[in-house]
């Protein structure tokens, strides 16, 4: 016949397994998701952030509880080995070895491994029975909790610092790594945390680039510009692009061709004048503040550094905007033939060290914006055709060159030579 003392025992360490998972439940279960159902109207899932809130409060419950289970459980295990073992001496050892075999296994282990796998759900199936328990248990908690401010101030660790930057890039990572995010999702946070470290020099035209209009021009002139570049809206200057006086929107200029008289200073609309220090956030709150679509970068001489509209600010959001004037069939990085790549000068140094897999050092390539600057940084002279030179596993040869700046490169990979040890 089976001993009665059995079932009290068995129901102990079944309450024992209950707090240890209620324990894992309340510390990893997803708070976002919980918020979800929550707004969609689940009380219990209201009940759960609550009791989360005074996350102190309903540990010290769960372990009040579970110590009292578990002393519980094995006062009566030794009562019971004393009634079926006839020899005393062994009594302790073989109630502590088997109560510790099954407290572990099926008090410990095996309720902490199910809770993790269904955090939210076994929270918010045990919120209202710990909501009553913490409620029953409040005396007990409240001298518990006296007792752990007190630690907390002889033991001061100093209060918690926020999550950083880096940190939500690996939570970003591991929900994509997941499967919780595509790639498209992923690469849009990751760019909308990293959007306020963004400077106008990593998204300006520069000056080389710009399209631009001389206030003195006819206007067949004028429009051949606009039709050859596609662009909507164009700086306007007087005498040399360090001039800027504006900007022409090309449905002013149509509206101004059908005037009588053609003064194209009377289409040209004011434009804001921003240095390169300026962060993105900054610039686009000034955009939408002015109602513009452009604005003029300058240098500490006061000359033309480049423009940046809001296209380029968008593309540094959701990445690359094409519309049916933007050529698509040239590559930043084309291909050539094995470990042989063309790569445009005006790449960003940085996308192209992410690129090769190369360390880039912000502080040596601090004044350093394109694989163009780079080459000629690296050369220690107005780079020409044919110029080469080698960093890290990479060999560089100038291909194209307009003036003194560099149109494109030739990198080869090289195999990383590994360092042999003495």
């Amino acid at each position: 016949m089976v001993n009665p003392l059995w079932i009290p025992i068995l129901i102990l360490v079944a309450l024992s397994g209950l707090f240890s998972a209620t324990e894992t439940a309340f510390s990893s279960f997803n708070r976002v998701r919980m918020k979800n159902l929550a707004q969609n109207g689940n009380d219990n899932a209201n009940l759960v952030l609550k009791l989360s809130d005074d996350f102190d409060k309903i540990l010290s419950t769960i372990l009040i509880g579970n110590n009292i289970v578990n002393i519980t459980a094995t006062s009566l295990s030794t009562l019971l080995f004393t009634q079926i073992l006839s020899d005393p001496s062994l009594v302790t050892l073989v109630s502590t070895v088997v109560m510790t075999l099954i407290v572990l296994i099926f008090g410990e282990i095996t309720p902490k491994t199910l809770a993790k796998q269904s955090a939210e759900g076994f929270a918010m199936f045990i919120a209202p029975a710990l909501n009553c328990l913490t409620i029953l248990l409040t005396p007990l908690s409240f001298l518990f909790m006296q007792w752990q401010k007190l630690v907390s101030k002889i033991f001061k660790t100093g209060d918690r610092e926020a999550m950083t930057e880096d940190e939500l890039l690996t939570i970003v990572d591991e929900a994509h790594q997941d499967g919780g995010l595509n790639s498209d999702e992923s690469e849009l946070i990751k760019n909308a945390i990293e959007f306020s470290d963004i400077d106008v020099t990593d998204v300006l035209t520069p000056r080389v680039d710009v399209v631009a209009i001389d206030v003195e021009w006819g206007k067949e002139k004028i429009e051949e510009v606009f039709d050859e570049s596609g662009y909507t809206r164009l700086p306007v200057y007087k005498d040399t692009i360090d001039n800027i006086i504006g900007v022409l929107n090309h449905r002013d200029f149509v509206t101004m061709c059908k005037s009588s008289i053609f003064r194209i200073e009377n289409a040209v609309k004011p434009v804001k004048f921003i240095f390169s220090t300026m962060k993105i956030p900054k610039l686009l709150r000034l955009l939408q503040q002015t109602k513009s679509h452009l604005v003029v970068v300058t240098d500490e001489y006061g000359g033309t550094e480049g423009i940046v509209t809001l296209e380029d600010i968008l593309e540094a959001l959701v990445g690359e905007i094409w519309d049916e004037y933007d050529s698509v069939s040239s590559d930043d990085f084309e291909e050539i033939s094995d470990n042989v790549y063309k790569v445009s000068g005006s790449v960003a140094l940085e996308d192209m060290c992410e690129f090769f897999e190369i360390e880039y050092d912000e502080e040596e390539h601090e004044d350093i914006v394109t694989v163009g600057g780079f080459a000629a940084a690296q050369l220690e002279k107005i780079p020409s055709v044919g110029d080469s030179f080698v960093y890290e596993n990479l060999k560089f040869t100038v291909t194209s060159t307009e003036s003194a700046r560099v149109l494109s490169v030739l990198v080869k990979v090289e195999e990383k030579e590994e360092e042999n040890e003495e």
